[in-house]
Order: C-alpha cells, then sequence, then structure tokens
C-alpha cells in the first residue's frame, strides 16, 4: 500500500505548472535603521513606462505581486531624502527579488537580493536591516562578497566559475517580433540561445538558428557570441555575429549563365561593441559601431556606428538624441513586448540578414544616415512623445512581386521570408514626424494613439513601357503623406497572454519603408498586425522551464500593394510590408 501511495504522489507533484509570475518586496529605512513609513515607490519596465506604485507601511515595507518576468527599475521619493534609483532588477518566475533601500540627505542607496519563495522569512529579521542600513557596519558585511544574506547557510562565492545559467530554445516560423523591417530574415528554423555569468560581473552568451527559408528553397544557418561586463556605471558589450544562406532556386540563370556548380551564398561576418553609461541619474549615453563584411557574388565592408544620449527622466520629460549610420543598430532596437528576453533578442537578431540587393548584376547592402530627437513625459498613467528624424537611404530596397529574371539578370534577389523578390529602388531621402499618447490601464492594458507626417515614393504613373529596371526607378517620385495609428497591447490577466494589435490609417497609394526609431518605444507599421505571446503551462513535469507560444500576422489586409501594368499584359507588384503569418513555440529555462 505504501508502494501505491509513493506511486499515485509522483503524478500529483509533477503536474504542478512551473509559476509563471516573479514578485518584488522590499525595505525603506534611513541610516540609521529606522522603517520610513509613507515612501512612494514606482516601478518602471525596460522601457520607463509605468508599471505601479506603492507606499511604504509602517514597517517601511512594500511589495509588487504577480509581476512578469523581465527588467524593471525602481525609484523611491520621500520628503527631506534624497532619491533612490535601481535599475536592471531581473524579476523571474517563481522567485522573490528583495530591496533594501537606504534613504539619507546625501547619497541615497538600493541594494538587491534574491529570494526564492522558501526564503521570505528574512523580513522579520530586523536586526539584519539595522546592520545593513548603518553606514558604520555595512561594509562588515562585504568581506565576502557573493554571500546572499538572505539565507545564512549559503555558501556560493562570487568566484564561482558559472552561475545564472538561463537559455532558449525555439523552434520558429520566422517570427521575429517588433524588428522585422530591420532586414531580411529566415522562414523557419530551430533557434537557440544560453547565457551564463563568469566570475559574477562577466557574462556569455551563445545563440544560433539552423533553419530553411522555404520561399527561397536554401538552407540558412547563423550563429552569435556575446560578452558583456557589468561595472560601475558602464555596461560594454562585445557581439560577433556570423549568418550564411545558400540562394540557389530563385536566382535564374540569366544572373549566373547556367554556372550551377558557382552558385554563390549570401554570407556576413559582422563585430560589433555597445557601451552603455548611466553618467547621473539624469543622463545616459549608449553608443557602438559594428563592422561588418557581406559576401555576395562581391565583398561589400562598411562601418556602422551609433550613438544615442538621454537627459532628464521620463518623470520630468526627457529629451533623446540619436544618430545611427549604414546597418540599422539593433542593439538600440527593442521589441515592444516588454516581455521579451535578452536572449529572444539576441535570437531575432540573428535571424536579421542586411538588406542586400542586386543592381546590375552588383550586389549592394541598404545603408542608412538617421538623425534623430525626441522627447517623451510621463503623466500620471499617461506618456507623451514626439521625435522628429531626417534620413538618407542609399540602395532602398522595395519588395517586388515579379519573375525574377522579368527584368533580365542581375535586378532581383529572392527575399528569404517572402515569395516576392528584393529590388533596388536606389536613394532615399526623406524626414518625419511622430507624435503618440499611450494611456496605461493598470497591468494589464496599454492603449496608444499615434500621428504621423513622413516621406515616402510615389510612382509618376501606373504603365511600364518596357522590361527595363531603371524604367522602374525613375518612375519614383518623393511624395509626402500622413498617418494614424491605434495599438492596444497589454496582458491577459487569466490566461497571460501577451499581445499587441494595431492599424494604421494611411495613404496606401505610395511607399513608405518603415522607419525604425531610436528614441521612439514603438515601431508603427502598416496595416492591420497582431502579436501573440501564450505561456503554455507544463505538461507532468516533462520541461525544467515554460513554453511559450507565438503568433505574428502582418499587413493581414494586404495593404500598400501598388500595381504596375507591364508591356506583355503582366502585373508587377510594389509592396511595402507583405503580408505575412508565421508562429513558433519557446521553451524558455
Amino acid at each position: 500500500m505504501l508502494a501505491g501511495l509513493a506511486l499515485y504522489s509522483y503524478p500529483a507533484n509533477a503536474i504542478e505548472p512551473a509559476p509563471l509570475w516573479g514578485s518584488l518586496t522590499g525595505r525603506v529605512m534611513d541610516s540609521g535603521g529606522v522603517p520610513q513609513m509613507g515612501a512612494t515607490v514606482m516601478l518602471y519596465n525596460r522601457f520607463e513606462r509605468f508599471v505601479a506604485r506603492a507606499i511604504t507601511s509602517e514597517r517601511g515595507t512594500f511589495v509588487f505581486d504577480s509581476l512578469l518576468p523581465d527588467v524593471y527599475s525602481l525609484r523611491v521619493n520621500l520628503a527631506s531624502f534624497v532619491p533612490a534609483l535601481k535599475r536592471d532588477i531581473a524579476v523571474q518566475p517563481g522567485m522573490r527579488s528583495f530591496l533594501a533601500i537606504n534613504l539619507t540627505t546625501l547619497l541615497s542607496s538600493v541594494e538587491l537580493v534574491y529570494m526564492t519563495p522558501g526564503q521570505y522569512a528574512v523580513m522579520s529579521e530586523d536586526w539584519k536591516w539595522i546592520l545593513r542600513g548603518s553606514q558604520a557596519t555595512r561594509p562588515v558585511l562585504r568581506i565576502i562578497p557573493g554571500i546572499d544574506i538572505s539565507d545564512p547557510k549559503q555558501t556560493a562565492r562570487a568566484g564561482t566559475l558559472f552561475r545564472d545559467t538561463h537559455g532558449v530554445l525555439k523552434l520558429s516560423t520566422g517570427d521575429s517580433g517588433m524588428l522585422a523591417n530591420a532586414g531580411n530574415q529566415a522562414d523557419l528554423g530551430t533557434a537557440f540561445a544560453l547565457a551564463t555569468s563568469v566570475f559574477g560581473s562577466h557574462q556569455v552568451s551563445l545563440s544560433g538558428n539552423v533553419g530553411y527559408a522555404s520561399h527561397a528553397g536554401s538552407p540558412t544557418a547563423g550563429f552569435r557570441t556575446s560578452f558583456s561586463r557589468d561595472i560601475a556605471g558602464s555596461s560594454p558589450e562585445v557581439n560577433v555575429t556570423m549568418r550564411q544562406v545558400f540562394l540557389p532556386t530563385r536566382i535564374g540563370g540569366a544572373l549566373l549563365s547556367g554556372q550551377a556548380s558557382n552558385i554563390p551564398a549570401l554570407q556576413t561576418l559582422a563585430v560589433t561593441f555597445v557601451d552603455r553609461r548611466q553618467l547621473n541619474d539624469e543622463v545616459m549615453v549608449e553608443f557602438g559601431s559594428s563592422l561588418e563584411s557581406v559576401s555576395f557574388l562581391n565583398r561589400l565592408n562598411f562601418l556602422s556606428p551609433f550613438v544615442r544620449l538621454r537627459l532628464g527622466s521620463v518623470d520630468t520629460g526627457a529629451l533623446e538624441l540619436a544618430y545611427s549610420s549604414g546597418a540599422a543598430p539593433t542593439e538600440l532596437l527593442r521589441s515592444e513586448d516588454a516581455n521579451e528576453t535578452e536572449l529572444q533578442h539576441d535570437i531575432t537578431t540573428l535571424s536579421l540578414f542586411p538588406r542586400v540587393s542586386l543592381r546590375g548584376g552588383t550586389a549592394h547592402v541598404q545603408r542608412t544616415q538617421n538623425f534623430e530627437v525626441g522627447y517623451r513625459r510621463k503623466l500620471g498613467n499617461r506618456t507623451v512623445s514626439v521625435s522628429g528624424y531626417k534620413e538618407a537611404t542609399s540602395n532602398a530596397t522595395v519588395n517586388a512581386s515579379v519573375p525574377v529574371d522579368y527584368f533580365g539578370g542581375g535586378e532581383l534577389l529572392p527575399d528569404l521570408a517572402t515569395s516576392a523578390s528584393v529590388f533596388n529602388a536606389g536613394r532615399l531621402n526623406r524626414m518625419g514626424y511622430t507624435a503618440a499618447i499611450s494611456e496605461a490601464f493598470a497591468n494589464y492594458l496599454n492603449v496608444t494613439l499615434a500621428y504621423g507626417y513622413s516621406g515616402g515614393l510615389r510612382m509618376a504613373r501606373h504603365e511600364l513601357m518596357s522590361t527595363d529596371a531603371d524604367e522602374v526607378r525613375g518612375l519614383f517620385r518623393r511624395s509626402w503623406r500622413h498617418s494614424l495609428t491605434a495599438r492596444v497591447s497589454g496582458t491577459a490577466p487569466r490566461a497571460g497572454t501577451r499581445y499587441i494589435a494595431s492599424y494604421q490609417v494611411t495613404d496606401y497609394n505610395s511607399l513608405n519603408p518603415v522607419h525604425l526609431a531610436l528614441t521612439q518605444r514603438a515601431n508603427f507599421e502598416p496595416g492591420v498586425n497582431f502579436y501573440l505571446r501564450q505561456p503554455i503551462p507544463g505538461f507532468a513535469g516533462m520541461f525544467p522551464g515554460r513554453l511559450e507560444a507565438t503568433a505574428e500576422m502582418r499587413n493581414l489586409l494586404g495593404q500598400g500593394y501598388i500595381t504596375l501594368s507591364t508591356p506583355g499584359g503582366q502585373r508587377l507588384l510594389l509592396v511595402q510590408s507583405p503580408r505575412a503569418f508565421r508562429g513558433g513555440v519557446s521553451l524558455i529555462f
């Protein structure tokens, strides 16, 4: 009978789903260890959007429960004290992050302790907080770094070689979040990412993506290695990214003259350095550069520097200035989905190939020089932002639905993600402005309305007289158009479904390539778009982490398709944003 009870009890424990939420709690004291009641604690997500507010109790404590796993920032204000600010607070499923906040009249501080669910007793051990709150005794607790005071039995040292190892395994059909317009992307693949800390302050990650671009009829592969270090006021990072894709089936004999044995591969190698420095609470600068080599028919080498400066805070008004040249700086671009982890961002970046096109049988890479300025301010639960940009793009690309040999050899290159081809539209100089207002309702709903006025391309006529690609390029005319975008995002309270839905109303008779904003926290895309992330409960303990399913539907109504008639009675379509349906399943551990 005991054996039967043992067998019965095992599945009961095994089917318990892994927790999907984390929590953040803390205690606010002065330099003498006296709890401070009535302090205002403000919580923000990684995009500095307001999440929640709390007021400390008579014991100086506060709690934020049911937080989505992500990186948060926290600010504590109390009259007569210097405000305390803590960034990069990682909230993990099933874990409570504890903050010991010490307010002074000269230099306030915040210390972070991670606790598992069984370590909450630390709240009642006041002797530790007296020691931690006292300036005279605080160094005593730092004699042995790496000791977690929430558990006196903890013996781990900061010198441990590997700690905090975590990863992502993803089966995908090319969903790339909000970075879909940053470059070409693979269509189907198995991606992975693994990260660990080395000796405490060093972070090393490795990600890879091996797949099959079904529309291009070719295999793809890519690998990315990142190294970063957290030091006082600075977070330097180095990334090395390698990608390769074969394009044999749709290049056409016109380009290669039937020499199948010499079919080229698109290969890229990029080394990127980026540093983020918090000079003080009001000034932050992010800068870096990417050295990239693209090999396809010929070899192209180029340097892409970028920088972004933020002055002020979003509470009182933040002014941001940004500059980039060359490839899109994905290190400064984040998905609007605030729950996207660093590893998922690495996988997304890895799948984005540079925008390569052909012109006269020669390969060219799209390069953009972008100057941008933006301003954001939070007014309660409402955030107001305005931004403007001026950019010059060489070898600008648009998608074209036309047989790959229509213009003869060397003018069209297959797109990796769709059945269309990539067409070199030449040079595009334009400006644009965006104003947006966003309203947050609790933690579950965010509504945004945005107005834009930007430059694009309009066709002088819609009839072609020949099959010469230069004729099409000669028909492009610069134009201006207005746009109005409505966007809803948030998290379903019970199911935990995270969603982004948007619709943009504009003049779809012109091509207006999406501008990848460096100062706005969202890129507003044309047409009807949906992006979903759904946590999946574990199945009888089969998986050590948690499962998530993703779905991505872009431009569902197929808006922004410009039709040109050809001398042979065919139709040539120029597409601003191809309609796409993608999805995947991720295992996060």
